[in-house]
């Protein structure tokens, strides 16, 4: 089964993921996110087309372009302006992926580090692709596999090439974060950071009460407007006349019929997508056993109850009690009230012990006790469901649809097409008319303005605010059809006088004038407070709002705060009866004198010592490992090994704004 070829597609790589459900992200974008190094540009430029060369490898610009096409579908699955915006930066980030996965296999292949084929079939039994080629622990077959990879326009051979070098890297990476170490000290730090609390005072003065004290006149509003004069400068957006004709899809929709070959047809080819994995209904009954202790073991003797009272029931239940009701009196678990009710599992979903014993059961049928983690289930199967892949005539109701709203919208394109050449043979009126459609007319209009017949539609508006005056009749695809149009008139953007914007002058002069006056109460507040080592007192002098927090952590919410993890941080780092500077909270500003300090227990830290080490391992292991590929991505770079095409890069992150420049 297990078949390589020495070529690569990474293109293909991601769009086989995307559609099977399987994410395959290289390890270079959660570890080098904006990119590593600077590009070296010398004679040997790689040729149009090529984006880069990683030690002889090319990075095409078709596979950059089509991954970052995929990253903004992921990001923005229905489009739309800020998806258009945004394509220059993630064709930056697609080209720094594929440079860095090329750099990683290059180094993985030169260090010696090997993928054999029992590795790569390990991978596809029991990795996430393991629900597609091998549902139930049973291989698809070969004709299958075959025929579900070539309706992705891929091989075997280059399929399992791309599985391979997905393994490579995390040999790699593997290998270079092993040298990541955590200390004890480090443990402890973390541990005292995450879970010391403190209780303090907190005097408050809010952002609304000292608008309420501003009355500006003319001429300080005046004064501002002529000092922020280029803030205003065409901020009366552009407007425009247009006119168009709107075919919905909605019409095409109600006369679109479907074929029983059409749905045979759409159905052979995502076959895949209707595979039911093998699951089981299931109920059970819990009753929970202590926590290990920290040795990592549980006492044996405190097993002793849980599992008389799990006994007990066990033969309530063989005797013929009902299992719902048993569990809804004895189960410990938060189903209980559900009758012990689990619904459908599949494999992977839960723990070792309760998947065994549930898969082993036939319908109907109940276990003896079950030892987890958790602690001693008894198990009941409702219902067992075999691996298969559901009929034509089970799954018809989904696919009708789907293929109705294709051919609807193929017939709404054309429909779309031959409008338009017609209206630019004749007029859009004409053209209308001989069709029996509505030429729709607008006043002066903005580019987020709701159109009559349209709504509100970003995607059009990009189009329309695009075409220069009386230009040649065109269309644009609606999020619920197409619209033929023609802008008629153009009126640019205008810089208003002091007059016409007012009150928005008004009130842009009360919002910065009362952030100032803010921030010089809150620090005349600490000033005071801190002189008369009294808070409650400075805030009653000041008229501040007086309140004390309760015990909170650094991930805590206080009131008039906000989250501990911004600049009341500072609490933490005082002791107690310290008073505060002056802290921002958004439209507040606070000071804060620290009444308790507590710090967490010994039995605290050997229950999360282990889980703080990892998280802080796999922060480090990341650190070095992003590190390690930065100067190694460097190092290549200085020595010629990549080489970088700064016109196709130029060309793929280029706005759309500076092409039309």
């Amino acid at each position: 089964m297990i078949r390589f070829m020495q070529t690569s597609s990474w293109f293909k790589k991601y769009f086989l993921a995307g559609i099977l459900g399987v994410i395959c992200l290289s390890m270079a974008w959660y570890v080098l996110p904006g990119g590593a190094g600077t590009s070296v540009f010398g004679a040997n430029t790689p040729p149009k087309g090529v984006v880069a060369t990683v030690a002889g490898e090319d990075v095409t610009t078709l596979e950059v372009r089509k991954q970052a096409q995929q990253m903004v579908q992921q990001q923005f699955p229905r489009g739309g302006a800020q998806a258009n915006m945004l394509m220059p930066f993630f064709a930056q980030r697609a080209a720094d992926n594929l440079i860095n996965e090329k750099v990683i296999l290059s180094e993985a292949n030169r260090m010696g580090l090997r993928v054999t084929d029992n590795e790569v079939r390990e991978e596809l039994e029991h990795g996430p692709y393991a629900a597609t080629f091998f549902p139930g622990g049973k291989f698809i077959g070969q004709q299958e596999y075959e025929g579900l990879l070539r309706g992705h326009d891929l091989t075997i051979p280059q399929f399992e090439h791309l599985v391979a070098n997905g393994i490579l890297e995390r040999k790699l990476e593997k290998l270079i974060a092993s040298s990541a170490a955590i200390t004890d000290t480090e443990v402890r730090q973390q541990f005292e950071k995450e879970n010391t609390k403190v209780k303090f005072d907190y005097a408050v003065m809010k952002k609304d009460d000292v608008l309420k004290t501003l009355h500006p006149a003319d001429a300080e509003l005046k004064a501002f407007y002529d000092r922020n004069k280029q803030t205003y400068v065409n901020s009366i957006p552009e407007k425009r006349q247009l006119k168009y004709v709107v075919l919905d899809n909605t019409k095409m929709l109600a006369q679109t019929q479907v074929t029983q070959q059409n749905l045979a047809s759409y159905y052979d080819q995502h076959r895949d997508e209707y595979r039911v994995p093998e699951q089981v209904n299931v109920r059970h009954i819990l009753f929970k056993t202590p926590p290990p202790g920290p040795d990592g073991k549980v006492d044996p003797k405190a097993l002793d109850a849980p599992r008389a009272k799990a006994e007990d029931v066990l033969k309530q239940v063989k005797a013929g009690g009902n299992f719902a009701d048993l569990a809804k009196k004895y189960s410990e678990d938060t189903s209980a009230k559900e009758g012990g009710a689990l619904g459908w599992i599949g494999r992977g979903k839960t723990v070792p012990e309760f998947e065994k014993a549930a898969f082993s059961l036939p319908k109907g049928g109940t276990s003896d006790l079950v030892q987890s983690s958790f602690g001693f289930h008894i198990i009941h199967v409702d219902d067992k469901q075999e691996a298969h892949v559901k009929t034509l005539d089970e799954v018809k109701s989904q696919i009708e649809p789907l293929i109705k709203q294709q051919k609807a919208g193929e017939a709404a394109q054309r429909a779309a097409d031959q409008l338009l050449a017609d209206a630019k043979t004749t007029s859009l009126e004409k053209a209308a008319s001989a069709k029996g459609l509505q030429v729709i007319s607008t006043d002066f209009v903005t580019s987020k303005d709701i159109l009559p017949g349209i709504g509100s539609d970003p995607q059009f508006m990009t189009a329309a605010f695009g075409q220069a005056a009386n230009a040649a009749v065109d269309e644009a695809q609606l999020h619920q059809g197409w619209a033929i149009y023609q802008v008629t008139a153009i009126k640019p953007p205008a810089t208003p006088s002091f007059e016409e914007i007012r009150s928005r002058v008004e009130q842009e002069f009360k919002n910065e004038r009362s952030g100032q006056l803010l921030t010089q109460k809150t620090q005349e507040l600490s000033d005071r407070a801190r002189a008369s080592h009294d808070l409650k007192k400075a805030a009653k002098e000041l008229g501040a709002t007086y309140k004390t927090s309760d015990l909170v952590l650094p991930d805590g919410q206080v009131p008039d705060i906000g989250s501990m993890t911004g600049p009341a941080a500072v609490a933490f780092t005082l002791k107690p009866s310290d008073i505060s500077g002056p802290i921002s909270s958004g439209d507040n500003g606070a000071v804060l004198r620290v009444t308790e300090r507590q710090a967490p227990t010994d039995q605290d830290f050997l229950a999360k010592k282990d889980q703080i080490r990892e998280t802080l391992m796999q922060k480090k292991q990341n650190e070095v490992f992003g590190l390690y590929l930065e100067t190694l991505r460097q190092s290549l770079e200085k020595s010629g090994k990549i080489k970088i095409n700064q016109a196709e890069l130029q060309t793929l992150t280029k706005s759309r704004t500076e092409e039309s420049e």
